[in-house]
């Protein structure tokens, strides 16, 4: 067992920030908390760390309750956004802290360093401070802090926020080769959805302090458990059940609104019996594919994703008359705002 979270709530005066959470965290996973600003993620990393208690429930790790250890008897390796570097000292020194305070004697100290060094990518910045290095190696270095004194569980809070958006990505898949040489039990906390689908094994969608579903980035993007989680997840049109698009093509339902993946819009410059005719609003060039915003006849906008091929076969330009239909489409009981 790696994290088990029991019935756990946590309220800030009226706010319920984490509300009745169970959750499996397997032992040597790499888990993203994924959620929009106020969905609770932060503050359930924060109770895993023991930064702060429960009001209700348990936390599990390793096997033991947790729920009540201080931060330093559950032997976890915290990464803040802003990197918490000490500016005094070196790089090397900044590895050694954790190590040092614990006594450790000075020759496994400056083997352990060494060694993290390598893992991390900075053999050779050990004697840099870190006002001397960019904020990837900075966040590196936090990383190979975190992880000196070999914790059981590792915990990131948002770790790459501060980042521009190309370091952002090289760490990321970076994140992922580090985890997979490692494999420490690793939870992060992230509102980007393209990072925690590209760097976990599992993701945990929380939305208003619950969990709204766990699973991996395919079982959540191809089977969303709810409207939120569809709507967060990926782009999505969002339009009235009664839309012609709809009843032409036998998609009915009870429910008010139905969701499009833009993927899912088929378009044509002719009509084929359950088409309906559109009008190109707008079309953006994003390399690969196409986005088109198409003003349906009852003034519903759709935005259509295109493959570059079949964009250029079809000839399409703005302001032309074109054809669509749904090839899926889903409908839910709820709908929660973001």
């Amino acid at each position: 067992m790696g994290i088990l979270v029991e019935n756990v709530s946590k309220d800030f005066g009226s706010f319920k920030a984490v509300d009745q959470v169970d959750l499996e965290i397997k032992s040597g996973s790499l888990v993203a908390l994924l959620g929009p600003s106020g969905s609770g993620k932060s503050t359930l990393l924060r109770l895993i760390a023991g930064l702060e208690m429960p009001d209700k429930g348990k936390i599990w790790l390793t096997g033991k309750d947790a729920t009540y250890q201080s931060v330093q008897d559950r032997n976890i390796g915290f990464v803040f956004q802003h990197y918490a570097l000490f500016k005094h000292l070196t790089v090397r020194k900044n590895i050694a802290f954790g190590l040092e305070i614990r006594k450790t004697p000075p020759a496994r100290v400056k083997a352990r360093v060494e060694e993290l060094l390598d893992l991390v990518q900075l053999t050779g910045l050990g004697d840099r401070y870190p006002s001397q290095l960019s904020g990837g190696q900075r966040q590196r270095v936090a990383l190979a802090r975190a992880l000196a004194v070999a914790p059981d569980v590792l915990l990131l809070d948002e770790p790459f926020g501060a980042l521009d958006a190309k370091v952002r990505k090289d760490l990321r898949s970076w994140l992922r080769r580090l985890h997979d040489e490692v494999h420490v039990t690793t939870v992060f906390v992230t509102h980007d959805q393209e990072e925690a689908m590209e760097v976990a094994d599992e993701i945990v969608v929380m939305n208003k302090g619950r969990v709204e579903q766990v699973g991996t980035a395919a079982q959540i993007y191809d089977n969303p458990a709810t409207a939120f989680v569809m709507s967060f997840i990926g782009p999505v049109n969002v339009l009235p059940s009664t839309s012609r698009i709809f009843q032409e093509n036998g998609f009915d339902s009870a429910n008010p609104e139905i969701f499009l993946r833009p993927q899912d819009v088929l378009v044509d410059t002719k009509p084929n019996g359950s088409t309906v005719p559109a009008r190109i609003s707008r079309i953006i060039h994003l390399g690969w594919e196409i986005q088109a915003e198409l003003t349906l006849e009852d003034g519903q906008v759709v935005n259509a994703q295109i493959a570059r091929d079949k964009f250029d076969e079809l000839k399409l330009e703005p302001q032309q008359r074109v054809y669509v239909k749904p090839k899926d489409a889903r409908s839910f009981p709820l709908y929660y705002e973001i």
